[in-house]
């Protein structure tokens, strides 16, 4: 291959790379605007698990803003999240339509289970969150309110709006990419960097590692990071049987 030859398809690379990520800008975009038209929507969405949990108390419950553009920015930012959420598929089959032909047929097939589960492990994650890791962490920060018996002044939440979707999201975001963790492993070990020997032996270190990035990835509190640390360690366990089936796979075909 000349070196012109080669330049011209270092150039025709860039430009397919380029054509993808316009379309999946313009994708997120377009559905930014049609979620910024169903912001309350969302918004009430996020917000339910709050509602839910507070429903029952006999305190009269509000989400407050402080500044003049607080809501407005925080609609927006709930659009855009909810925007790249649904066009995370898309931007996915951008990539694999980007990389594909360079691709062996068999490459192909081994890859392809992954771009199916990376999503479904984000959206699990996800879900995680919001029926369960959310309302528990919701009472548990609760629990610290005063009627004001032996405080002489009562301590009551007063939640702003801003910083109780800015949590949410943090959490569905930090759920989701570590949910990430058995297809990252698995494919660490399909390039020969990783086998499930080597996860087995540094089990006990992973622990500390995982309980570690949840004290990290998570407010303060025990209920979110131990709802965040086990999944993840059962997601450790279940790599290592992922890893092992790869193993096989690869001894079987040599």
């Amino acid at each position: 291959m000349t070196k012109e030859k080669s330049e011209n398809n270092f150039i025709s690379h860039l430009v397919e790379l380029r054509k993808r990520l316009i379309h999946s800008l313009i994708f997120l975009m377009i559905f930014f605007l049609i979620c910024y038209f169903f912001s309350d929507f969302i918004y009430g969405f996020l917000v339910d698990p709050y509602a839910q949990a507070v429903k029952n108390d006999d305190t009269e419950r509000r989400l407050i803003f402080t500044a003049l553009q607080e809501t407005f920015l925080t609609y927006l930012k709930v659009s855009f999240f909810a925007a790249f959420f649904i066009t995370s598929p898309y931007v996915l089959i951008q990539i694999w339509k980007f990389i594909a032909p360079g691709l062996y047929e068999h490459e192909k097939k081994s890859i392809m289970p992954y771009l199916i589960i990376t999503p479904i492990l984000f959206f699990l994650g996800g879900m995680l969150v919001y029926y369960l890791v959310m309302p528990l962490a919701i009472k548990f920060f609760l629990s610290f309110e005063s009627t004001g018996v032996t405080t002489n002044l009562p301590i009551q939440l007063e939640a702003k709006v801003n910083e109780y979707l800015s949590l949410v999201m943090k959490l569905i975001f930090a759920f989701g990419l570590s949910f990430q963790l058995p297809v990252v492993l698995s494919l660490l070990a399909r390039v020969g960097l990783i086998d499930s020997k080597f996860l087995k032996e540094r089990r006990k270190y992973v622990v500390v590692l995982i309980f570690t990035a949840a004290a990290i990835l998570t407010p303060p509190d025990p209920i979110t990071q131990i709802g965040l640390a086990i999944p993840l360690l059962i997601l450790y366990e279940l790599s290592i049987f992922s890893v092992k089936f790869i193993e096989k796979k690869v001894n079987n075909n040599a």
